[in-house]
């Protein structure tokens, strides 16, 4: 059996349906299972073991004619099964033109017509989004809760073994949105009171960079180290198992971290857990403002900047809160 798992939304969601790899390999230890996701989302996955081969779709250069090209090695597989976690069109035109028996994905794309197969995508049921993917296979597995899974090399893990010399936590301080990410300031704050304590190692990709440089260089917590860019996510992954805390907005480090099942401490700013992407470690809280805001959440997604332009639903977050996630 050949079968083709499709994502090719934002680093999230690429982790969130490793899930439906995970299941459809127990149920199929014998099958073909391919993934396609956008490209620079690929070192998500390198290596997997259950995974034949990944399929990588840039959108960013010559989007059209890759896509069409996407196509056409997805038609020429020959796929039993395509089963389509992303919610919108270009997805959707992958799936109709594959030529596979079994088309299967959410209600909600553009191109759902052609599925064989469509399940409602409900936001604030209670589900989250990991049990929402899995019920587009529940009907030939099960529709049991299966936690997102990464898989860290002998080589990631001996690349990142420097850091962990004495006990320390990891902070991923951005996010693409600015209504997702707990404020620069915050950040310091946070820092300053657990000055001394721990070993700091600030996360996120080559352009947080300066936010890093910045944080550190207001702070005037000094076991700070700045490692936004070095890392990869796999690698990323390795150093926040081990941490004793890993601190993160509603963005893609928390999904790293459940993936791990490393601890995690999440900041929800305009958005809310009850959407269905809260974090999954066995350890893990949530971090939220107190007060009963009416404007809040302000869209499933975040924005670039605050609609009410107050953005109290950051900078009324107690630091406090974030601190006594370290007993």
């Amino acid at each position: 059996m050949k079968i083709l798992v499709i994502q090719t939304a934002f680093i999230g969601d690429v982790i969130l349906a490793t899930p439906v790899i995970e299941k459809l390999h127990q149920y199929f230890p014998d099958a073909q299972i391919d993934f396609l996701l956008r490209k620079g989302n690929e070192g998500l996955l390198e290596g997997h073991p259950y995974l034949n081969k990944v399929l990588i779709w840039d959108k960013k250069t010559s989007k059209l004619s890759n896509l069409n090209q996407i196509i056409a090695d997805v038609k020429r597989e020959k796929y039993d099964k395509v089963i389509n976690l992303h919610r919108f069109g270009s997805s959707g035109l992958v799936t109709l033109f594959s030529g596979a028996a079994e088309k299967i994905g959410f209600h909600k794309n553009p191109f759902a017509f052609c599925y064989t197969k469509k399940v409602r995508h409900v936001i604030g049921n209670g589900k989250h989004e990991v049990e929402r993917n899995i019920e587009l296979i529940a009907d030939f597995t099960d529709n049991k809760k299966t936690m997102p899974r990464l898989y860290p090399s002998a080589k990631d893990i001996e690349q990142v073994k420097q850091y962990k010399a004495k006990p320390y936590i990891c902070v991923a301080p951005s996010s693409v949105w600015f209504t997702k990410q707990l404020p620069k300031h915050k950040w310091i704050e946070f820092l300053d009171a657990i000055n001394g304590r721990y070993k700091v190692y600030l996360l996120g990709a080559a352009g947080d960079k300066e936010l890093c440089n910045q944080i550190i260089a207001s702070s005037r917590n000094k076991e700070i180290e700045n490692l936004a860019g070095k890392l990869s996510f796999l690698q990323s992954a390795s150093l926040m198992q081990d941490a004793v805390m890993n601190y993160v907005n509603d963005s893609a480090p928390m999904h790293i971290a459940s993936a791990v099942n490393a601890p995690v401490t999440a900041v929800f700013c305009s958005t809310v857990p009850a959407f269905g992407f809260g974090p999954l470690s066995d350890k893990s809280y949530v971090i939220e403002t107190e007060e009963d805001l009416d404007c809040r959440p302000c869209g499933l997604h975040g924005y670039k900047t605050c609609p009410k332009g107050h953005f109290k639903c950051a900078e009324t977050i107690k630091i406090e809160k974030l601190s006594a996630t370290l007993v």
